[in-house]
């Protein structure tokens, strides 16, 4: 008998059967984590055994018989499969006292994330979803402001209408004033909100503190001209302690939001902002790198595991996907509403963390995604706003007229016909737009 051939044996013995599973009934889920994992196992391995490896890894084992002592309380259980040998979904329960809580997300991903990417056993898996105990989310603040503190700061609380959002265009390049004039003409239009592309921090042709004060002071405009409130997500994100220079400056200089690339800086570096009490402006996440993770639907992550993992660290609205745009959709249209639910239902004591439907958006997309998504939202526009034949704030009024369309139930077509910057933006891209395909 060889190695590999031994290493199977051992874990077909009874004892790690009895160690790594458990009946659905003897897991409390006020007592474990409980992890969803998709797994395709290679051929000599069966779903059981995939899900006692994912299991072991997680947990208290080794792919051999150890001398040591086995602290068995802590052993992670397969206690639910739904598949079959070739791919399936595996139900894993880790133990409260496994985790050392104190150190936050970093240390959850360590056990449900780990090493089960790599193992040998499987061709591919992927950690599909978690779900926590009431005095686990407890543990974590979760949004400063979440849904209704960012509608009562731009003035939305009654309306309850999706806010519409941009992005600066061209994504980098242009120097502070630029910048500003943009965010200015947007505003005009009626946008509740503006970002930096999610490349652009403190590069030389554009310094961050320069392009703040110009955009606030372009804003501050906007307001005593029409009394309407815009929020700036000025992109902090950096190495750890560069960025929280950027976000002392920035707060300094009357920064209304900021803007962090999560998986660039880490949970860690997001949840420390959010929990701040010196910052008082919403933090606007982006997701970019997500698509490493979350794009293949047989390995990696999914991005409802992702979504969650935000709302525990703080984040105030998140980059989740679009019902329609330019970017790969993350599978079926139910799974995308799942994640956006996730984001805004009922967990315990954290608020709702906003989603920004973003990428490929412009005004003939705007009722499927409304439709779609819900209301509580924000819809944003780069391309389909700055790219309309008459200029940004014509580009920002089209989307605009799309959103009221939509939420009076109009046609886009029939409101159009009142409505030149709707009607112009509509012909220009087209029909074939209106589902992003």
């Amino acid at each position: 008998m060889n190695a590999m051939e031994k290493q199977w044996a051992w874990w077909k013995q009874d004892q790690w059967t009895k160690t790594y599973t458990a009946a659905p009934e003897e897991i409390d889920p006020d007592r474990y984590v409980t992890i969803t994992y998709y797994v395709e196992p290679n051929p000599e391995v069966s779903l059981m055994e995939a899900g006692m490896h994912i299991a072991a890894e997680g947990s208290i084992g080794t792919w051999t018989a150890v001398k040591t002592a086995e602290p068995l309380r802590l052993a992670g259980k397969v206690f639910k499969m739904e598949g079959k040998n070739g791919g399936g979904f595996i139900h894993i329960a880790y133990p409260l006292d496994l985790f050392d809580w104190e150190s936050g997300l970093s240390h959850i991903l360590s056990i449900i994330a780990g090493n089960v990417f790599g193992l040998a056993a499987f061709k591919n898996v992927r950690l599909v979803d978690f779900h926590l105990p009431k005095e686990v989310v407890q543990l974590f603040s979760g949004p400063k402001f979440g849904v209704d503190g960012v509608r009562a700061i731009v003035g939305t609380t009654k309306e309850k209408r999706p806010h519409l959002g941009t992005i600066i265009k061209p994504k980098v390049g242009q120097n502070p004033q630029e910048t500003a004039k943009v965010a200015y003409e947007a505003a005009m239009g009626g946008v509740d909100f503006i970002k930096d592309d999610e490349t652009l921090t403190n590069q030389k042709f554009c310094p961050l503190e320069d392009r703040l004060t110009n955009v606030m002071e372009a804003l501050d405009k906007v307001e005593e001209e029409t009394g309407r409130k815009t929020l700036y997500a000025l992109n902090v994100t950096a190495d750890y302690d560069k960025m929280l220079k950027y976000v002392d400056s920035a707060l300094a200089q009357g920064a209304n939001c900021i803007m962090v690339d999560f998986l660039c800086t880490g949970l860690s570096a997001l949840r420390s902002l959010a929990e701040d009490p010196s910052i008082k402006v919403p933090i606007h996440v982006h997701r970019c790198m997500h698509a490493a993770m979350t794009r293949n639907r047989q390995h990696g992550i999914h991005m409802l595991v992702l979504a969650k993992l935000v709302r525990l660290a703080g984040g105030d609205q998140l980059h989740a996907g679009t019902a329609a745009g330019k970017m790969e959709k993350p599978g079926k249209i139910e799974e995308l509403k799942t994640i956006y639910n996730s984001l805004r239902s009922d967990w315990y004591n954290l608020k709702p963390t906003m989603p920004v439907a973003s990428g490929g958006v412009h005004p003939a997309l705007v009722p499927f995604n409304i439709e779609t998504l819900g209301t509580d939202l924000v819809i944003n526009a780069g391309g389909g706003i700055h790219g309309h034949p008459w200029g940004t704030r014509a580009g920002a009024r089209a989307m605009k007229q799309a959103i009221e369309a939509t939420m009076k139930n109009i046609p886009l077509e029939i409101y159009a016909g009142d409505h030149p910057e709707l009607k112009e933006a509509v012909s220009y891209w087209g029909e074939h737009f209106l589902t992003g395909e």
